[in-house]
């Protein structure tokens, strides 16, 4: 079995490095600075308009829709802050050195118009069923917005990028959330990840398939509450290396060009190593391009399929330009990246915070504090994830697949709990690229769909059409 992995993980690494990581590099973060220079910003130059619309100024009860833009918004965000933003981060610097995270910021920025324009397309082509109820995605809009340029290729196109959803499912967010949990319980607490495997598995299996809806409802709550502690003690231990700030920002942006000499953990040592490992593990964190969170999107309530771009805008912004930020200067001001022996993977962010909160005598609580934000937030995105997976399955298969579906899903958690984190993560990188590349080959060829969107929702800003809702 083991020579079997071996074997696979080769084959992996093979695509990610000659195929997958170019055709990434080419299409994701040009995409991006393509619309975002034809739509001049708007991810900037509209960033309070996409609060207000979160706010509910402009919301109306009768809009058509499942959600309001914030619930939408906070469920497109469990699926996303997670995994990414502990160990994506260290996985970043580990292989890339601190300049990947210039790299994670750009496909961020950029990342924030892409979000906008799939999740308006979403909007725009969702499909209203029998029931009331929405299904949306980047299936709905490859179908129905490129039928009349690609014919019976359109649908074709839609059901690859369905079966990559599915993948990307077990993938993204199943394997690599069920891995670091596994990782992190073990570093924190040698929990064998053979129990930590059998006991997620369990957990979502009781969740997703036995529809104890309880556990997640709880997670749900608690994910906010180790939020705000991880962002505050990410704060505390920033604040105490104050004085170093701005050269950390400097080792950034200069490592980003230039490359680090490779020491310690560091095994990255050129500047395209460091760019790419920057762009794939932004791509993991914020989703942007890949195609998902528009299936959540699509179920917001609003008559205006703009107005959901503009409020999926902010989840980039949030998850990666702020989130992943913290853990990167948690990292890179404690230095323990560079150390000898450096840890890979969450064992990076535990010492990064046992080094930050050591100087004000409570370093004792990191590992908990790491341990149990990651629990938290993994087990929400592969709940999320589980969402997803059902809207692609039900896509190809029909609604009946969905309980084999379950199933699947649910033992693809003890794999990912138990398989090397190599393997893991290199499965994620190959299988982001199948979902994002179809998906942004359509957002390029819907851009004239996009651009009258946009001109026609801004046309109606600027003329006063949209007064602010108080009901």
């Amino acid at each position: 079995m083991n020579a079997f992995l071996e074997a696979f993980d080769h084959v992996i690494q093979l695509y990610n490095e000659y195929v997958g990581g170019y055709l990434i590099l080419a299409l994701l973060v040009p995409t991006g600075i393509y619309y975002s220079i034809r739509l001049k910003f708007l991810q900037v130059t509209r960033f309070r308009h996409a609060i207000d619309l979160v706010k509910g100024k402009y919301s109306k009860h009768t809009d058509t829709g499942d959600v309001s833009h914030f619930k939408a918004l906070t469920t497109a965000l469990s699926g996303t802050v997670g995994t990414g933003n502990i160990v994506g981060v260290t996985l970043a610097i580990y292989f890339g050195g601190p300049g990947a995270i210039f790299w994670l910021w750009v496909t961020g920025f950029f990342g924030m118009m892409l979000k906008m324009v799939e999740c308006t397309l979403a909007q725009k082509y969702r499909k209203i069923n029998a029931d009331g109820s929405v299904s949306g995605g980047p299936m709905y809009y490859i179908e129905r917005g490129l039928k009349d340029k690609l014919g019976v290729w359109a649908k074709r196109l839609a059901i690859f990028f369905a079966f990559a959803g599915i993948l990307c499912s077990l993938g993204t967010g199943n394997m690599a959330q069920a891995n670091s949990i596994a990782d992190v319980l073990n570093t924190s607490y040698s929990i064998p990840v053979v129990y930590t495997g059998l006991a997620i598995s369990l957990l979502v299996f009781l969740v997703v398939v036995g529809g104890i809806k309880r556990i997640a409802n709880v997670t749900s709550r608690l994910v906010p509450i180790m939020a705000v502690l991880y962002f505050v003690s990410a704060i505390v231990v920033i604040g105490i290396h104050y004085a170093d700030i701005p050269r950390a920002f400097a080792l950034i942006v200069k490592s980003a060009f230039t490359g680090q000499a490779a020491t310690g953990g560091f095994v990255g040592s050129t500047f395209f190593m460091t760019m790419i490992w920057g762009v794939r593990r932004g791509l993991f964190s914020n989703e942007a391009g890949q195609g998902s969170a528009p299936m959540a999107h699509a179920a917001a309530k609003t008559e205006y399929p703009m107005r959901e771009g503009f409020v999926a805008s902010l989840e980039p912004f949030i998850d990666t330009i702020i989130i992943c930020t913290l853990t990167a200067l948690v990292i890179v001001l404690t230095g323990v990246w560079h150390i000898d022996g450096a840890v890979k993977g969450v064992g990076m962010t535990v010492a990064g915070f046992e080094e930050g909160l050591g100087k004000i005598g409570i370093g004792f609580i990191a590992r908990h504090l790491v341990a149990i934000s990651l629990l938290l937030f993994a087990f929400s995105t592969i709940i999320s994830w589980s969402y997803y997976g059902t809207r692609t399955v039900q896509y190809v298969f029909g609604d009946k697949a969905i309980k084999i579906y379950y199933y699947v899903f649910t033992l693809f958690v003890f794999f990912g709990s138990v398989w090397g984190i190599d393997l893991v993560w290199h499965f994620v990188d190959m299988v982001i690229t199948f979902m994002t590349i179809p998906n942004l080959i359509a957002l390029l060829m819907l851009f004239p769909v996009m651009k009258a969107e946009a001109d026609g929702y801004l046309k109606l800003l600027k003329s006063g059409t949209f007064k602010p809702i108080k009901d």
